[in-house]
């Protein structure tokens, strides 16, 4: 399959690019690594006539590390993220680089953006799921200005987000909370697309949780939060008994799709699986006294 006919236009600053976009509207796409969109170009899924490349645009690859928050600007990748695990930019937040890893293959991960993904929107996606978990913020710029959005009112559904025709996603801003996270998946092979995925958080005070988490993707059309699992664990020591439930309580709450690749009850027997590893992980960085 090849794309169709478009005019393919490249910004060499954040200037440039927002002039295009403002002058092309939605009839133009933005293009970084190309690892989302080209596969939908060359499917005739997406059609526009004019793609905006915005991988020349330097200011929107910068990484800004402060106290209280870590800045990804968009055209940050994977792999970098994923290489950067250990590095004191990333305290904190150690569950990102080891996050990074679980996406696609080594090509994909090299040319991938955290940008590119989140604009994406795809339920299952790894940056989705935890930029939900973690309450990150993503940066919009457009002819009008900046605005700073959070991620649960950033992603509508499959494929669909809030960012408007003239506007790019720039950066993405995780906070610093002190929580300890994990996100685990499962797919038919290393690197394919998570058939579901569960990502967990906590914040360890004496021996118990404190404002626990729990999203799920590949169960809905968005990330899902799943407050029944999180009331379950809320002021209470991560035992084994209190995983259980709370996965449980996470599977029972939710109403997966069915389609070609697994059958709802196999994905509602997924989050279980996954709830129950994703918990244990944080219960044991928690003891470790290591956040993220």
């Amino acid at each position: 399959m090849k794309p169709p006919p478009l005019r393919y236009l490249r910004a060499h600053d954040p200037e440039e690019a927002v002039e295009l976009l403002a002058e092309y509207g939605d009839e133009a796409k933005v293009i970084a690594g190309g690892q989302s969109l080209v596969p939908l170009l060359n499917f005739r899924l997406a059609r526009p006539s004019v793609l905006v490349d915005i991988g020349a645009v330097t200011p929107w690859a910068t990484l800004v590390s402060g106290d209280r928050s870590l800045e990804l600007g968009a055209l940050t990748t994977h792999l970098r993220i994923e290489r950067a695990g250990g590095t004191e930019p990333f305290r904190g937040l150690e569950v990102l680089p080891r996050t990074a890893s679980l996406i696609g293959h080594l090509p994909i991960r090299s040319r991938g953006t955290i940008g590119g993904s989140l604009a994406h929107g795809d339920p299952a996606a790894e940056w989705c799921i935890l930029a939900v978990l973690l309450d990150a913020e993503a940066t919009l710029c457009s002819g009008r200005g900046e605005r700073r959005v959070p991620l649960t009112r950033l992603l509508q559904g499959f494929f669909t987000t809030t960012i408007a025709p003239d506007e790019v996603l720039t950066a993405v801003t995780f906070p610093r909370t002190g929580a300890a996270a994990s996100l685990v998946e499962h797919a038919p092979r290393h690197g394919d697309f998570a058939l579901v995925a569960a990502a967990a958080a906590a914040e360890p005070a004496d021996g118990v949780c404190r404002r626990p988490r729990i999203v799920l993707g590949g169960v809905g059309p968005t990330p899902v939060r799943v407050p029944d699992a999180e009331d379950v664990l809320a002021g209470r020591a991560l035992t084994p008994d209190v995983v259980a439930a709370a996965a449980a309580a996470a599977a029972a709450a939710v109403d997966p799709p069915s389609d070609a690749h697994a059958s709802s009850a196999h994905r509602r027997r997924l989050v279980a699986t996954l709830v129950t590893r994703a918990l244990t992980h944080v219960g044991g960085r928690a003891r470790e006294g290591r956040a993220a």
